[in-house]
């Protein structure tokens, strides 16, 4: 959950946004109990556990120069032009089974033990990865328009929560929603209407000039004023 979240915070996505599916390797033994508890944590609708996650990630080498420097100070040139054109996956392989990375630089061969590299973990773009504690988590960062609409619907609901405490209504209070705004997000709150009114205990959400508590906002970058009313019982 610790390292989904790092990699939210990295692609900036907000938790309240879902996302379609993340990829977590060398947890094998993984119960269906705490994968439905890092699903949930992590707002994501599937998780796929694998052996390998070499399609969206790899890794990138550059010398460590206070260790390569004074070794092969005038093959240094030579020497990150090479990391730079290794086949990422395969190099971190053979360090990991060896220890040594071993590079032909000038016809003279280069002996590079983790400590002489600096090693990063790139990722293929559209996915986000963390490692730690021999794992890696590797979140699917493309949202298809299904999950940006969610988004969207949760963080309508999430405002409406929020202006019904600015508002002082008490919890089980009922109200009515009025809103306008942009074309996409009227679009948006007429299709859920139904959901939005249950998640805030809604009796009426309805296109109408906002009245009651009156409230301007930027919604995913889209414009919308909306007003909350305390209905009767």
């Amino acid at each position: 959950v610790v390292m989904g979240r790092a990699c939210r915070n990295t692609a900036n996505i907000k938790n309240r946004q879902p996302i379609g599916k993340m990829f977590v390797k060398g947890a094998s033994d993984l119960p269906e109990f705490y994968q439905d508890i890092v699903t949930d944590e992590l707002n994501v609708k599937e998780i796929e556990l694998t052996d390998d996650v070499r399609a969206f990630t790899s890794y990138t080498f550059k010398p460590q120069l206070k260790t390569v420097g004074p070794k092969y100070g005038k093959l240094l040139g030579g020497i990150k032009n090479e990391l730079s054109n290794l086949d990422g996956n395969a190099a971190m392989d053979e360090l990991n089974a060896t220890g040594v990375l071993k590079l032909q630089v000038n016809g003279q061969e280069i002996e590079l033990t983790k400590e002489d590299l600096l090693i990063d973990m790139a990722q293929m773009e559209g996915y986000v990865s963390e490692s730690d504690y021999g794992i890696t988590v590797v979140l699917d960062t493309n949202l298809t328009e299904e999950l940006l609409t969610e988004g969207f619907v949760r963080e309508i609901i999430s405002k409406i929560q929020t202006m019904r405490k600015e508002a002082g209504f008490e919890v089980m209070d009922k109200i009515r929603v009025t809103y306008d705004g942009s074309e996409k997000a009227e679009k948006v709150f007429a299709e859920y209407a139904e959901q939005i009114g249950q998640e805030t205990l809604a009796v009426a959400v309805e296109k109408a000039e906002p009245a009651g508590y009156v409230k301007d906002w930027k919604i995913n970058g889209e414009a919308v004023n909306m007003g909350v009313e305390k209905q009767g019982e």
